[in-house]
């Protein structure tokens, strides 16, 4: 994301808690700043849009300190995004704040749009309240506030994080298999179609509120592991992995890898967005090997 903003001529503000591993990880790129938590509302000010995808990482065993670091660093953290803002002499145009598809709860039946309800399960009230925490950067504050938009995001697709990263070594290895009944939906983005998407919800001011950040084409489990294995060119011939072994493990994390939600981009389609990979074959061609 920073280096397709950097390419577009953008200067971007860089808000972290660790400014030397941030620096690390995005480069010495002249059009970069770096400012640390207490510096916040100095890399906020007047600048055109904000953008937060901050979260820990929840594909772990959910103890209660766990669930509750997902919570704060969702939610607490948007908070305080939202505070600088409506705090703001000269507040952005747009805040584009991170959400994700757990917003629906799970269901093997159901398709969910963007109209669709909250779910009532640990994610979804996690999604619910970090929604709530962006909007409020558009409330009470002095002057107009921004527009705000919501990014549920589904499972991405690259090889440098995510769902890949952790089954692509167990195909290769030729160990990989579907986890659980294998009918459950995988709804997935490209890396770059939802990069597309964030700049997409930046610069269009007719996308507010809550959009899907997934391709028109959900998968269930099985379909997504044969689909990977012959991308590696590697059989499928292990058996499916049962439910009880995934909830010893993770416990009530498993709901990620044994539930899941067939959701649709609604609202990407209506403003004419174009997904660069609708399909996921193309879309795993490309992030397994580049």
């Amino acid at each position: 994301l920073v280096k397709r903003l950097i390419s577009k001529g953008d200067r971007v503000n860089v808000l972290t808690r660790d400014k030397a591993g941030a620096r690390e990880t995005l480069g010495q790129f002249s059009q970069l700043g770096f400012y640390s938590k207490g510096e916040w509302k100095d890399g906020i000010e007047g600048t055109k849009a904000v953008i937060n995808l901050a979260g820990e990482p929840i594909s772990t065993r959910w103890s209660e300190g766990v669930k509750q670091e997902i919570f704060d660093s969702r939610v607490n953290t948007t908070r305080y995004l939202s505070d600088l803002i409506r705090a703001a002499e000269n507040k952005p145009e747009v805040f584009v704040s991170g959400s994700a598809i757990g917003f629906y709860g799970t269901s093997l039946g159901a398709t969910f749009t963007e109209d669709s309800p909250c779910g009532s399960d640990f994610l979804a009230g996690v999604c619910r309240e970090w929604e709530a925490a962006a909007h409020a950067a558009s409330e009470s504050g002095e002057g107009e506030g921004p527009r705000v938009v919501c990014l549920r995001t589904g499972l991405v697709l690259s090889k440098e994080g995510g769902v890949l990263e952790k089954m692509i070594p167990l195909f290769q290895l030729f160990i990989g298999s579907p986890l659980g009944a294998g009918d459950q939906w995988m709804s997935w983005i490209h890396r770059d179609d939802l990069v597309s998407l964030i700049v997409e919800s930046v610069e269009n001011k007719g996308i507010s509120g809550p959009i899907n950040g997934t391709a028109p084409n959900p998968v269930v489990m099985n379909e997504f592991c044969k689909a990977l294995a012959e991308c590696l060119g590697r059989p499928m011939f292990m058996p499916a992995v049962p439910d009880l072994p995934l909830q010893v493990l993770l416990g009530e994390g498993a709901i990620l890898v044994l539930e899941g939600q067939k959701v649709v981009p609604e609202k990407a389609k209506d403003v004419g967005f174009k997904f660069k990979y609708e399909t996921l074959g193309p879309a795993l061609t490309h992030a397994t090997r580049f």
